[in-house]
């Protein structure tokens, strides 16, 4: 069976490894260097894995077939409405550094259908199990967001604070994910507070971007900086910011500044 792999970054390749090891026919798209070849990669494809950069996503939507199955691995999206007109979606996240992945180093994951679990199956992967599509999207956006938050406020790991900042954040997560008409106790998957916990530190780029805007008030990310992007999307109104929500409503108007 032919799978396409829309993104050849480092969790892409992490996946697809994952994928050839189980014997499927990978074909990869990257869109940073190819602009004609998206039509061939798809066309004859039984599954399509989405693992681009989010900000990639409302290009190449246009142009998928919509009644192909479409697993998403790309984290930084905060709406499924993004997805409406796809017809078979699901969606595979959780704590897990691509290095580590292809280091075959012990990995959880969150799932939201059961293939995807036959498709990765090999024994230093977890999984853990919801059907709350839009929660796990939402987990996978909104962990990036609190761990910049994490790094402006300069909390270590392991220590007393961040863990303090884990227990306020992932119950404002939890918040989040109710107003937005997601199960709130999604939050207690991998996908989630696990997720959470491993991003709130180096190597996460969006705590080091954090921790270097927090002494650098003018610093510039190099590389993409899922957070930066959902903040952008979160201040022009794609989701509903309950009240409770402090942390978040905090890094709102300092992100302004993030230009």
């Amino acid at each position: 069976m032919k799978i396409a792999i829309l993104g050849a970054g480092a969790f892409g390749t992490a996946l697809g490894g994952i994928l050839a090891e189980n014997g499927y026919d990978i074909d990869y798209y990257d869109s940073r260097i190819e602009k004609e070849r998206l039509s061939d990669v798809v066309s004859d494809a039984k599954i399509i894995l989405v693992a681009v950069p989010s900000s990639s996503i409302p290009h190449l939507l246009p142009y998928l077939p919509k009644d192909k199955p479409l697993a998403i691995a790309t984290k930084g999206i905060l709406s499924g409405k993004t997805f409406e007109k796809f017809k078979d979606c699901m969606v595979i996240s959780g704590p897990g550094f691509a290095d580590d992945i292809k280091a075959h180093k012990k990995t959880h994951l969150t799932i939201t259908d059961n293939r995807l679990e036959q498709l990765f199956k090999r024994d230093y992967l977890v999984f853990d199990f919801t059907d709350d599509f839009v929660g796990v999207l939402m987990c996978g956006a909104l962990k990036n967001v609190y761990a910049i938050y994490a790094g402006i406020k300069g909390l270590e790991r392991d220590s007393d604070n961040i863990k303090k900042y884990i227990n306020v954040a992932s119950s404002e997560m939890k918040l989040i994910l109710a107003a937005n008409g997601a199960k709130a106790d999604t939050v207690d998957c991998y996908c989630g507070i696990d997720d959470l916990i491993l991003t709130c530190g180096y190597p996460s780029r969006n705590y080091e971007f954090g921790d270097k805007y927090r002494k650098n008030s003018n610093y510039k990310a190099e590389k993409t900086v899922e957070g930066i992007s959902a903040l952008k999307r979160i201040r022009r109104g794609e989701i509903i910011v309950p009240d409770g929500a402090v942390l978040l409503k905090e890094l709102i108007k300092i992100s302004e500044n993030f230009g």
